[in-house]
């Protein structure tokens, strides 16, 4: 993958087992959020794996120049709507699938009640709209407190402990669903999903990116999970197949536990850089044990080595970044 159409294309490569759960679904699949980091490739991932035989619904504001008509270009049916705005969200048109990528995480710090509107009202508003329909709906990890890193990671019965007004609001959109979907007998999946990974963004590219301009990196957070973009749009909508009243609840991320120094070192060496760092690992961290996710859809296409060698040729080669940093080592909640 070494140019940003190369990316595209694997980012969207539909699999065997998406193409065959699909193929059961009735109806159109609707993507809200359809214009945010993930929803551009999770679109394009749709209409590979129905190859036309249902119309994908691409709902945004779509504030990117020229996505819009790209997606429509290929075959998307193009909505750009703000689904804050309650005409707008009534004048979508029906879909029996629905998955809800919208949320605010960061510059949230300080502007609490944005997050709550975003993560918690609106989700709410949704699920009335769509009552009756299947909703995938993109949760995070941060639901969970953080953890031993010789716990193996929270699974999905062990307690919530959201730290922060992100991860709060973020619970409450779980808890808001779950109480539309047993209200309205609306099926929910609810994806808790951390860090999702390409070679635009996400903890991999952080790191590199620090090696490159030799930033110091705090090791407090001295491990992490991640995740292959691509496998996690893949779940998204394979999930839609999940949905159940009260709501099923699903893990999503990478089998491996990663060591922050180790794959700082993995990049320095690839990019002729020696990182720097500063702190101790602590204890505990953010993470999820995705095994039940595992067993379900199988494992990730790329392996974490594999995403560290195509991450620092991508960020080496000056390739284009979102610039949309994780901040994942923040240990306090506030982004």
């Amino acid at each position: 993958m070494r140019t940003t159409a190369e990316l595209e294309e694997r980012l969207a490569r539909p699999t065997p087992g998406l193409v065959d759960d699909l193929g059961k679904l009735d109806g159109d699949i609707m993507i809200l959020g359809a214009g945010g980091k993930l929803g551009p490739s999770l679109v394009r991932l749709a209409l590979n794996a129905t190859a036309g035989d249902r119309r994908i619904i691409a709902v945004s504001r779509f504030s990117e120049p020229g996505l819009a008509q790209a997606l429509q270009d290929e075959g998307a049916t193009v909505v750009a709507a703000d689904v804050a705005d309650e005409q707008a969200l009534r004048e979508l048109p029906d879909a029996p699938n629905v998955v809800f990528l919208v949320g605010a995480k960061f510059g949230t710090s300080g502007r609490a009640h944005a997050a709550w509107f975003t993560n918690t009202y609106l989700p709410g508003r949704v699920a009335e709209r769509f009552a009756g329909s299947r909703i995938a709906a993109l949760s995070t990890g941060n639901v969970y407190p953080l953890v031993p890193v010789t716990s193996g990671g929270s699974t999905e019965g062990s307690p919530t402990g959201p730290v922060g007004d992100y991860a709060m609001s973020c619970l409450g959109r779980e808890r808001v669903l779950t109480y539309f979907a047993e209200r309205n007998d609306t099926p929910v999946s609810l994806l808790r999903l951390n860090y999702a990974v390409e070679l635009r963004y996400g903890v991999l590219v952080d790191l590199a990116q620090k090696v490159l301009a030799a930033e110091p990196i705090d090791l407090a957070t001295g491990q992490v999970n991640v995740v292959w973009q691509g496998y996690a749009n893949e779940v998204a909508l394979r999930s839609l197949l999940l949905a159940d009243v009260p709501p099923y609840v699903l893990n999503v991320t990478g089998p491996e536990l990663i060591s922050v120094r180790q794959a700082a070192l993995a990049l320095g060496e690839a990019l002729g850089k020696e990182p720097v760092f500063t702190g101790e690992e602590a204890p505990t961290a953010l993470l999820s044990n995705a095994s039940r996710c595992h067993r379900l859809f199988g494992y990730p296409e790329l392996t974490p080595a594999e995403l560290i060698e195509h991450t620092a040729r991508w960020v080496a080669d000056g390739g284009p970044l979102l610039g949309k940093p994780t901040k994942f080592e923040r240990r306090d909640g506030r982004f």
